[in-house]
């Protein structure tokens, strides 16, 4: 008998009963994950698991900002888009120079801005899409 994972099924209902706003906080909690997960690296002896650890979850996690990118509404977002395209360029750009020079400085520095990202995006779904009242959106220095 094949027993399947509970964590598995979860995460497909999951993912199949959200509403596009909760998947891309998904998406958010995703690259998040791998970016903690690459920052664990640096602290292993091992060359093999050192390269690994990192290589593998920063790549995880630039195929999640890309997919995040790609989705953005270019038409109907505007300038809003055309930033937050830059922006998931440039935290593209900082992970692919931390993970050739196995350097940790651009994992904090996009782990922050994404997490900054996650954080807002949250609070909108809490407050039903609509701007939350006495916040300006500003990006907190990394």
């Amino acid at each position: 008998m094949i027993r399947s994972n509970p964590w598995q099924s979860y995460r497909q209902v999951a993912t199949k009963t959200a509403s596009p706003g909760q998947l891309v906080l998904m998406l958010f909690d995703g690259a998040i994950r791998f970016l903690d997960r690459a920052g664990t690296g640096f602290t292993l002896d091992d060359p093999v698991e050192f390269n690994e650890t990192i290589g593998n979850n920063v790549i995880k996690a630039q195929a999640i900002i890309a997919e995040l990118s790609q989705a953005l509404d270019m038409k109907r977002g505007g300038e809003f888009s055309v930033t937050m395209r830059q922006l998931y360029n440039y935290m593209d750009g900082r992970l692919n120079e931390s993970n050739i020079q196995k350097e940790p400085v651009g994992i904090k520095d996009t782990l922050h801005r994404l997490t900054v990202l996650r954080d807002a995006w949250q609070q909108m779904l809490q407050h039903g899409g609509q701007p939350v009242p006495g916040v300006q959106p500003v990006l907190a220095p990394a």
